[in-house]
């Protein structure tokens, strides 16, 4: 999903162009960065196996379609672990999560392998096998955040804010120092429509990561929705400074750009978002709209790079961050289906 803002052309009144575009913009926020788990990180602790065994097919079921289309799908045993991590490393999400329902069998006390199990399922897009694998993997280990912060991925993608908010706050009750259950809390506490906690949620896990482009792009799209257009420029000329080949990023400045009355800038956005992907349709759209046009009378060109920066230095200046407390025992979710 591209994180982008659907924006209609200027009407000739003004006062109705505003009108217009904030109905656009409440219609089409979205919050995006980590809408699908993570490859898993080189530095994770990896469980070891007595021996290395290779990971071979055994037998072969049936798996029917919803159109009726009969696919083969290979089922493993004896398999290691590095062989199952290896077919999610090349994207075979089918083989890993056949393969790590494999290992989750023969290794049914090992927190990782359900970890890796929900992984597996959740790109290969089976979301009720992640969720029941990575709340097996919290059975195990009541202190696994990543399981608690993809498990928390999943419940914000099957629209379940709240439980995906208290998993990410359990988790950073452990670990107050993760960046991504910062931007998982702002993603959940705006589903929820707590605007404010969300911003201040961002504003934390950039001042942690000062590369963290995705939080600097969701909190662009809050300040864009509340039509605080001049707040989202900060923001989002610092994603693009840093990362100026995401689509996306420079779709959404070229959004702010443009209701700020920086034309010829918004334009400039608008053809870095298509250099970056030459089928963004919307960029394409908003090009068309501004391309040629002068700046609004009176607006001064914008200076992206002391916008970026001011955004840097605010961040870094500001207060503490939200107090957690730790939690001991995690909520129970009723819908985590048990083996």
């Amino acid at each position: 999903m591209r994180c982008e803002l659907e924006h209609r052309p200027h009407p000739a009144n003004a006062r109705l162009a505003l009108i217009a575009l904030a109905a656009a913009l409440v219609a089409s926020v979205v919050a995006c960065g980590d809408g699908k788990p993570p490859q898993q990180r080189a530095a994770m602790q990896k469980p070891a196996d007595p021996a290395p065994v290779v990971a071979t097919p055994e037998t072969s079921t049936v798996a029917t379609g919803a159109n009726g289309a009969v696919t083969p799908t290979a089922t493993y045993e004896n398999v290691a672990y590095q062989d199952a991590e290896s077919a999610f490393t090349a994207k075979d999400y089918d083989k890993a999560q056949a393969m790590f329902t494999a290992y989750t069998d023969q290794h049914s006390q090992n927190a990782w392998g359900f970890y890796m199990l929900g992984l597996s399922a959740w790109k290969a897009g089976d979301v009720a096998k992640a969720e029941s694998a990575f709340g097996e993997a919290l059975e195990l280990d009541p202190r696994h955040v990543k399981s608690m912060l993809n498990l928390s991925r999943v419940l914000l993608e099957t629209d379940r804010p709240k439980d995906a908010l208290d998993r990410v706050q359990a988790a950073l009750g452990i670990d107050s120092e993760s960046v991504d259950a910062y931007r998982l809390e702002g993603r959940a506490q705006y589903a929820m429509g707590q605007v404010d906690d969300a911003i201040a949620s961002y504003r934390h896990a950039i001042a942690l990561d000062t590369s963290d482009v995705w939080s600097m792009n969701n909190l662009g799209l809050i300040f864009i929705q509340q039509g605080k257009f001049e707040d989202a420029l900060g923001p989002l000329a610092r994603a693009t400074q840093l990362d100026s080949g995401v689509a996306v990023f420079q779709n959404n400045l070229g959004i702010a750009l443009e209701r700020t009355g920086h034309l010829v800038a918004s334009s400039q956005a608008y053809r870095a978002a298509l250099a970056a992907d030459s089928s963004y349709e919307k960029a394409s759209v908003n090009l068309a709209r501004v391309d040629g046009r002068p700046d609004d009378p009176g607006v001064e060109p914008a200076d992206l790079a002391t916008l970026a920066q001011n955004f840097a230095a605010d961040v870094q200046s500001a207060g503490e961050a939200p107090v957690h407390d730790t939690v001991a025992k995690l909520p129970k979710l009723d819908s985590i289906p048990k083996k």
